[in-house]
């Protein structure tokens, strides 16, 4: 190797070239300049290596060294990954805060986790022991409510040969050595490191069969997502996108959160940081940072590391999926990837594709969705990914390229609709333009667990939604009026559905979260009072006199009214829209 040779040569943005330099290989990871910036080999011809830089190049001049490390560009995977905040390259933004200050400096060189923190560290293997990629070897408390299982990487097997005792570890300490077929000793730490762009092995993928439950009705009953699925979330400027992932984040019954902020706004990323400190988890009473990890890689932050940011989300999701735990990964948003990708694309002057965007766009996007999905793991444990991609589509333009190539890739489509969002209707899913194609999966599930009634209940509201939707062409060119009272009974049902049903308040305690069984009973009142109402229509009763009874009304204010505690309250409304119905027909 000419180390001579090792020397920037051409600088283009974050895309730095070398001439004449033999000693890289791709997909290395190197470090450029003086200051030592993380960058990775894109690029290697027989004159020229092209790296992506991970830092701000201003200052950078030809000349300057570029030193190999020999390895791809990976993260540490190991305990303290929880209650942290890390930068697109897995720097933790509080150490370098405490280092540098409120700015990050170039070539900061902290470790991704903290070194000097002691773990309580419990062995679970013995000497003698054979073991395998994947096998747990020892366990410690990460956080109050997530157990870390320190695991045999992947690519390892062999015999425990040596076993320290139980106690107090830094991350880096050998607790336990293992010695392969071939006689060589590996030291088994309580972390590793794994190169982001290749996926984690699993033993087997399993079929998505159990719902991600989010407390969110019209996800939930209308487009339910599956555990180790995938979504997109597309919607303009204003119409929720953050919102809707920090209530998935927020109640979703995923045992970790990994939040991945990517080109968002800087001020976005504090409210999330600022929500989820103090945000206490319902199902543990501890605060929420201690299942989540964020990623914060912000608008003004370098273009290239907003590119590998969402590769390092995904591979922190897969560590805690291989220990058993069920993750979801919020990638918000894949716009703004999409737009590095172009960028660092324009700067190597590759050919544009659709709108300028690179033509491996759609096999980027596929290679991080497909990381997705309900696996066994090489330790026979199940775990799960599920990812939820936020889509930014210029101007609410759903046919732009990274909306439709996204659709390609994912099940679940929740799209955001501005005009629901500007009435203040909250999740703003637009219920004729979402779907999702997870039904015939989940559907057992949700007749095990809620009998077969549910699925018939979820057919019927979708039924009347898109009767409505029908109904209201006629009625925008020739007015209401003109509609025979059983379609007005329709209008008036939609319309109790998608102001007490499909809109949720997440500032009542009620509404924020909706478990399953209260989400059914709603179900079953509207479609009673709708087939009672239908019945005295059928009869010749007005459906004003219906509309006068306030019981529309009353089913709209139900999900404040009732607590999710208590759904047999339920049983008193279906009485009473007995009792007044039939006092219009008595009368």
């Amino acid at each position: 190797m000419n180390k001579s040779n090792d020397v920037i040569y051409g600088i283009n943005g974050p895309v730095v070239t070398l001439k004449n330099s033999r000693s890289f290989s791709m997909m290395e990871m190197v470090f450029v300049g003086k200051e030592h910036l993380v960058g990775e080999v894109i690029g290697i011809t027989e004159n020229l290596t092209t790296i992506q830089v991970y830092e701000e190049t201003t200052g950078l001049f030809p000349g300057e060294p570029v030193e190999g490390t020999g390895s791809p560009m990976n993260v540490t995977l190991g305990p303290g990954i929880l209650d942290n905040i890390f930068d697109g390259i897995e720097r933790p933004l509080k150490a370098i805060q405490e280092q540098s200050g409120s700015f990050i400096s170039r070539g900061s060189n902290v470790s991704a986790l903290d070194q000097k923190r002691l773990w309580a560290v419990t062995l679970t293997v013995h000497e003698g022991d054979p073991v395998k990629g994947g096998s747990i070897y020892a366990t410690l408390p990460e956080t109050a409510i997530i157990e870390h299982r320190c695991m045999v990487p992947p690519n390892l097997s062999g015999t425990i040969t040596k076993v320290m005792p139980n106690g107090q570890y830094h991350a880096d300490d050998t607790i336990a050595e293992l010695t392969d077929e071939k006689g060589t000793v590996h030291s088994l730490t309580l972390c590793q490191r794994w190169p982001i762009r290749t996926p984690r092995p699993v033993a087997s993928r399993l079929p998505t069969n159990i719902p991600l439950i989010t407390g969110q009705r019209v996800i939930d009953t209308l487009f339910p997502i599956g555990k180790g699925g995938t979504a997109a979330i597309p919607g303009g400027f204003g119409t929720g996108k953050t919102m809707t992932q920090h209530q998935l984040a927020k109640w979703c019954d995923a045992d970790i959160i990994v939040y991945v902020g990517c080109g968002e706004r800087g001020n976005e990323m504090s409210q999330v940081l600022d929500e989820f400190s103090s945000l206490m988890d319902p199902k543990s009473g501890r605060p929420m940072t201690d299942r989540t990890v964020l990623i914060a890689n912000t608008s003004n932050m370098p273009v290239a590391a907003r590119e590998a940011s969402i590769y390092t989300g995904i591979t922190l999701a897969e560590y805690y999926r291989d220990m058993g735990y069920h993750v979801a990964i919020m990638a918000d948003s894949t716009s703004r990837w999409a737009e590095a990708l172009r960028e660092i694309s324009g700067r190597l002057e590759e050919m544009p594709a659709e709108e300028g965007f690179p033509a491996y766009l759609p096999s980027r996007l596929s290679e991080f969705y497909e990381r997705a999905g309900l696996t066994e793991n090489l330790n026979n444990s199940n775990g799960s990914v599920t990812i939820i991609g936020a889509v930014s589509p210029q101007g609410s333009d759903f046919s732009e390229p990274v909306t439709q190539n996204t659709k390609r890739f994912t099940r679940c489509f929740w799209a955001l609709d501005k005009a629901l969002a500007y009435a203040r209707h909250y999740p703003a899913i637009n219920w004729t333009q979402s779907y999702s194609e997870y039904f015939t999966d989940l559907d057992p599930w949700y007749t095990k667990e809620l009998g077969e009634d549910f699925v018939k209940y979820r057919k019927r509201i979708s039924r009347i939604l898109q009767e409505e939707n029908q109904l209201m062409e006629i009625v925008k060119l020739i007015g209401s009026d003109v509609l025979p009272d059983d379609q007005k009974l329709v209008i008036e049902i939609a319309r109790v559905i998608r102001v007490g049903f499909l809109q949720q308040n997440a500032f009542h305690k009620d509404d924020t979260f909706v478990p399953l069984p209260k989400q059914k009973r709603m179900m079953e009142a509207i479609l009673y009072l709708y087939d009672k109402a239908k019945q005295l229509v059928a009869a010749s009763v007005p459906i004003s006199s219906v509309i006068e009874t306030g019981l529309l009304d009353k089913l709209v204010k139900m999900k404040y009214d009732i607590p999710n505690d208590n759904p047999a309250l339920f049983d008193a409304y279906l009485s009473e829209i007995d009792q007044k119905l039939a006092q219009i027909v008595s009368a």
